[in-house]
């Protein structure tokens, strides 16, 4: 009886993008490996907040993978409700969806650490190598590479792809483009599940809702999230020069944060002055070129953030957009072997997927700028409903696409 020998496809990286990508694969019928720098899966378990999956990006990603029953059970639609404060604590707007509303419109929450054991749950343990950060990659010849982790062990693969971030090791092999800085900085902080519960924070407790909430002042942003497991996670955007540094002893940084908002109101104030000491984190935004594409490479390929990333305020698309970016990958790599097509037609395929993805990705790249420069702005937060209009009517046109 013949068989069928399948290409060795190696995937680098550690969000839900890989993930994805393999499931897609491996419900399939194709074998893959999923390398990450985590150390185990318990690594950074506390570290991510909520994603907003949406009905035909992230949300199709699982259904179109069987998941849609465990999306549902582990989702949380009313942490969709959003929100929007001034500085003193006035409500511009509530986005409140109404679950009766086309499913369509909703993008229930996720919190990403659940998101990631239920991709995790699905694929077969040993497709994933932990503990293995991508090191060096070296041009076999004929489309073959060999990986070297940084433990020292090697592959040899048929197919890469780089899934690994901002600071991709694989985007080099494809593309000169780096990381440029936004000229915005701040910082996640977050307050322990069990200080929620203070009497005292219930100000500011009640300030974040079921779900998210925003608010702008000239030239800063706050934004917090209520987790599925009680944390009250929050970032704070401004903008900065380059070398701008958070201080890193706890009650420094607080300092610092806390001048930035003096004039806030005093329950936004106390997101920073409880929060979690060992939960402080500077966050610096960088983005792609607004107009990012790539000649294609044989035998390589990128997805997500390593592809098209962009500032934060482009309404959560980019984890949706990445799961869309392997959700689709993995079906036209699927449709390419199964369909027994040969190397060239499967590198041209892969080829019109990347032409695609990116004409995609770069349109939000231009709008979730735009929605960055409006949220900092010396007239926030009078800059922000302009851009939030725009925002929602793009999302409005890629539906009816």
């Amino acid at each position: 009886m013949a068989t069928t020998t399948h290409p060795r496809i190696a995937i680098i990286g550690g969000g839900p993008g890989p993930l994805v990508l393999a499931l897609t694969l491996y419900r399939r019928g194709i074998p893959s490996t999923v390398y990450k720098r985590d150390t185990s899966v318990d690594s950074r378990a506390h570290i991510g907040g909520m994603l907003d999956l949406k009905y035909e990006s992230g949300q199709r990603a699982l259904s179109e993978n069987g998941l849609e029953e465990t999306f549902a059970r582990n989702s949380r639609p009313e942490a969709a409700t959003i929100p929007g404060y001034d500085s003193a604590g006035n409500v511009p707007f509530v986005q409140d969806p109404d679950p009766n509303r086309n499913p369509k419109d909703i993008s229930p929450e996720i919190d990403r650490s659940v998101l990631r054991k239920i991709l995790l749950d699905a694929i077969p343990s040993d497709a994933v190598k932990w503990g293995h950060a991508l090191a060096s990659v070296r041009d076999l010849g004929n489309g073959l590479r060999e990986l070297t982790s940084a433990n020292g062990n090697t592959a040899v693969v048929d197919i890469l792809v780089g899934a690994d971030g901002a600071n991709s090791r694989v985007r080099p092999l494809v593309s000169a483009a780096v990381p440029t800085y936004t000229g915005v900085t701040g910082a996640e902080i977050s307050i322990a599940p069990e200080d929620t519960k203070k009497p005292e924070l219930q100000d500011a407790v009640e300030l974040v809702g079921r779900g998210s909430m925003f608010s702008w002042g000239p030239e800063k942003m706050f934004g917090s999230q209520l987790n599925g497991d009680g944390r009250i996670r929050t970032y704070a955007w401004f903008p900065a020069p380059t070398d701008w540094k958070l201080p890193g002893d706890p009650a420094e940084a607080r300092k610092v944060l806390l001048e930035i908002v003096k004039d806030w109101t005093p329950s936004f104030r106390k997101l920073i002055e409880h929060c979690d000491d060992n939960a402080i984190y500077q966050r610096p935004l960088y983005r792609l070129p607004l107009d990012h594409k790539w000649e294609h490479v044989p035998g390589v390929t990128i997805l997500g953030d390593a592809a098209h990333l962009a500032s934060p305020s482009g309404g959560g698309e980019g984890a949706n957009l990445t799961m869309l970016d392997a959700l689709e990958l993995g079906i036209v790599l699927a449709n390419a072997i199964n369909g027994g097509r040969s190397v060239e037609e499967r590198e041209e395929a892969i080829a019109v997927w990347e032409e695609e993805r990116m004409t995609v990705a770069n349109r939000i790249a231009v709008i979730s700028d735009e929605n960055l420069q409006a949220c900092v702005s010396p007239d926030a937060p009078a800059s922000v409903p302009k851009a939030m209009a725009k925002f929602v009517a793009e999302q409005k046109e890629r539906q009816k696409a």
